[in-house]
């Protein structure tokens, strides 16, 4: 995408969105933004012109582009100027199975400590994401989907293995995000979840383990996929 048309496309974009601070609003926009695949990884994002197409000042502008390094959707380079990260496979690779181990526990504990109520829920979370496939945006289902997984970590009681695995959930969402968009896999990714769901319902902790570490195995053949028909689209 051009520059000059991309930090227009931006200011529209951002104009539609409720208000929140500063700093959060704009991270908020620039992120979706990143995610819909409007700025490509690797491309530098000049925080004049973030400034520019938000309208505010570069003070919260900067905060919100910390807020977006942290969750690993923006680098810096050796000059400090910002650019759309782009990980390897290999980065890539390792966050999912850092998340596929926390996952699998997150299951363990849920199937121990989680009431009739919260398993019900992440029941009615799966249901709402092929609802929302059909009814909503991409992106709404997409969001969806990831609600499934971190109510299955909060559900667990373990306030150090929410932390960690939103920090690696921050890194691994625009990724996932574009994993989730390839329709040849969806079929396989909801009998996994229905697989997930069984085990929770039945608190078998073992078979939630195994069902919720194959699930993110599997995610690494999608997204290495997705990634490959990304690049040849591009070519």
């Amino acid at each position: 995408m051009q520059e000059l048309s991309w930090t227009s496309e931006l200011r529209e974009f951002a104009e539609l969105k409720p208000r929140k601070t500063l700093a959060s609003e704009a991270a908020d926009n620039l992120r979706e933004f990143i995610l819909l695949g409007r700025l490509a990884p690797g491309m530098p994002v000049r925080e004049r012109d973030l400034a520019d197409a938000f309208g505010i000042s570069r003070t919260p502008l900067k905060e919100a582009l910390r807020i977006l390094e942290v969750e690993g959707l923006i680098s810096y380079g050796p000059t400090r100027r910002p650019f759309v990260a782009d990980p390897s496979l290999t980065e890539i690779n390792d966050w999912l199975r850092v998340q596929g181990a926390l996952e699998a526990l997150a299951g363990e504990l849920a199937c121990a400590l989680a009431t009739d109520q919260q398993l019900a829920e992440i029941e009615k979370l799966n249901a709402a994401i092929y609802e929302a496939r059909t009814l909503d945006s991409p992106l709404e289902a997409f969001r969806k989907d990831m609600a499934f997984h971190t109510k299955i970590v909060s559900v667990a009681r373990n306030p150090a293995l929410s932390e960690t695995h939103a920090t690696y959930n921050a890194r691994l969402w625009r990724i996932r995000f574009l994993s989730s968009q390839r329709v040849v896999s969806r079929d396989g990714t909801r009998q996994e979840h229905y697989a997930i769901v069984k085990a929770l319902k039945a608190r078998d902790a073992n078979a939630a383990h195994a069902a919720l570490r194959q699930h993110l195995k599997t995610a690494e053949t999608n997204i290495e996929a997705a990634i490959a028909e990304t690049q040849q689209e591009s070519n």
